[in-house]
């Protein structure tokens, strides 16, 4: 090869990976700083930005499945795989940067952005790159049809205030330990998780940014815990709303990462993806799962001197129709599909 060419691409493959890969270390002060944001006025309200959260790298395929599909949607703004993982080589991301480059369906850009640090606050780490006031914040093995995505949007624009989602708990109090819990109630919620949240953009500045030393010490609990950054969100917002979230209904949810998975669901039988993907999750610990982001409440609650979490009832749904199972081709189903 001619040296002046060998030259040439060794260049260009550097800038290439530059680009794509760069980690440029953001100080608090940078990342907080109101000079870095964009204008309020700037922001669009037609449209969301999505930011997925990616860890393992068992999930990859999955992933870009996932951001392919978000990518297609004409609501969205631009797709941000956020990579926690700061174990993963540089060479399995410069390939996962390239397979999201190409795998786009749409006009919205899908990006890889490698965070500098594994802490789970850095998922609300507010960028100027984001260019709406809509944010939605999921994981990467929970997909969802895009139907409802875009419903989930629509009830955000008429609760812009409000965190959305379709995965809901609850906050309780343990009379008998006197303490406060984690847990499920079937006719109640007070949190949203962060499988699938759509919040307002400027809840990542005042999670991130805001609240002084109490906030703080509130992330400092998220790290030594190493959960309940979704839950530390949803007081951010009942904190400013004084209003519980809002539930919506979904046609077509797959979770991959519920442990549930492994007793056969997606037809692996709990040997395939499924088992594999859901063994890496956080929540797939389901023994201390609950008693640990019991604790984050608590501690949140002492930090704070209160407790703002307030509960919703109900969820919205786009239409109203027979909810009654029947049986079509041996499988059952709603009665009116």
């Amino acid at each position: 090869m001619n040296p002046v060419i060998s030259v040439l691409f060794v260049f260009l493959l550097v800038i290439l990976n530059t680009t794509v890969l760069s980690i440029r270390t953001v100080s608090s002060s940078d990342t907080c700083d109101p000079a870095n944001q964009r204008d309020p006025q700037s922001l669009r309200w037609d449209l969301i930005t999505v930011l997925i959260n990616g860890y393992s790298e068992y999930r990859i395929p999955l992933l870009q499945s996932i951001a392919a599909a978000y990518s297609a949607s004409p609501i969205v703004s631009s797709v941000l795989v956020l990579w926690g993982n700061p174990s993963t080589s540089t060479e399995i991301l410069s390939q996962l940067s390239r397979n999201l480059s190409l795998s786009s369906l749409g006009t919205a850009s899908i990006s890889l952005v490698r965070q500098s640090t594994r802490s789970l606050n850095a998922r609300f780490i507010p960028r100027s790159s984001i260019r709406t006031h809509a944010v939605l914040i999921c994981d990467d093995d929970v997909e969802i049809d895009r139907e409802s995505f875009e419903f989930a949007f629509r009830v955000w624009q008429s609760n812009s205030d409000r965190l959305i989602g379709t995965f809901v708990r609850s906050h309780d109090v343990d009379l008998s330990r006197r303490e406060w819990i984690y847990t499920v109630h079937p006719d109640k919620y007070s949190i949203v998780l962060t499988k699938f949240m759509i919040l307002k953009n400027n809840y990542l500045w005042n999670y991130t940014c805001g609240g002084g030393a109490t906030m703080a010490e509130t992330r400092r609990i998220v790290d030594e815990m190493r959960n309940c950054e979704d839950i530390l969100m949803n007081f951010v917002v009942a904190e400013e709303t004084n209003a519980g979230p809002v539930m919506v209904g979904a046609e077509r949810v797959r979770d991959w990462g519920d442990s549930r998975n492994e007793n056969g669901g997606g037809g692996d039988g709990g040997r395939g993806l499924g088992s594999r993907i859901s063994s890496v999750g956080l929540s797939s610990r389901r023994s201390e799962h609950r008693k640990r982001r019991g604790n984050c409440i608590k501690e949140f609650h002492n930090v704070l001197g209160r407790m703002p979490l307030r509960y919703s009832y109900g969820k919205v749904v786009d239409s109203v129709g027979e909810q009654g199972l029947c049986e079509k081709g041996g499988k059952l189903m709603f009665c009116d599909h």
